[in-house]
């Protein structure tokens, strides 16, 4: 992608921060993406507790006034998506770890090691991952790929 793309999704970044944020949402991720004539506009949002279709709705509305109002779009036309951020998406800020307390996460560390371990406490630098009943701090700077493990048949503990 070019760096004149790379300043428009930033600057599409920038100026749905607040509007979104105001919703209890944030930019996840901005792609744009040529498709004949006109441009896929895709917008990924993400709120604590995950996000509702109600919420998605809201952010179109909010997202599209933004855009109406500014110029970083242009002239060329094109459609926007508003979307919920996937389980398929990497982890890769601290507030995604926070919301995916408790989920099963398979992690590539920088050295090349792999482990799988379920999410506990997490801040600003670190995670703490239960793998195979002991505890790992693994510091973020360490991480090199951490993607969310679906799980079908999962049973709840027993208290």
């Amino acid at each position: 992608m070019s760096s004149r793309q790379d300043a428009i999704r930033d600057r599409i970044a920038d100026e749905l921060s607040a509007p979104l944020g105001g919703l209890g949402l944030d930019v996840e991720d901005v792609e744009i993406t040529p498709a004949g004539k006109r441009r896929i506009l895709r917008v990924a949002v993400d709120g604590d507790g995950g996000v509702t279709l109600d919420q998605v709705a809201e952010a179109t509305r909010a997202v599209s006034d933004v855009l109406d109002g500014s110029d970083v779009m242009g002239e060329q036309p094109y459609t926007l998506e508003v979307t919920s951020r996937g389980v398929d998406r990497p982890l890769t800020l601290p507030r995604h770890w926070r919301r995916n307390a408790d989920r099963l996460v398979a992690v590539t560390l920088a050295d090349g090691t792999a482990l799988t371990g379920r999410i506990g406490a997490s801040d600003d630098t670190s995670v703490t991952l239960d793998v195979d009943g002991a505890q790992r701090e693994v510091a973020y700077a360490d991480v090199a790929k951490a993607l969310v493990q679906i799980e079908f048949n999962r049973k709840a503990e027993e208290s």
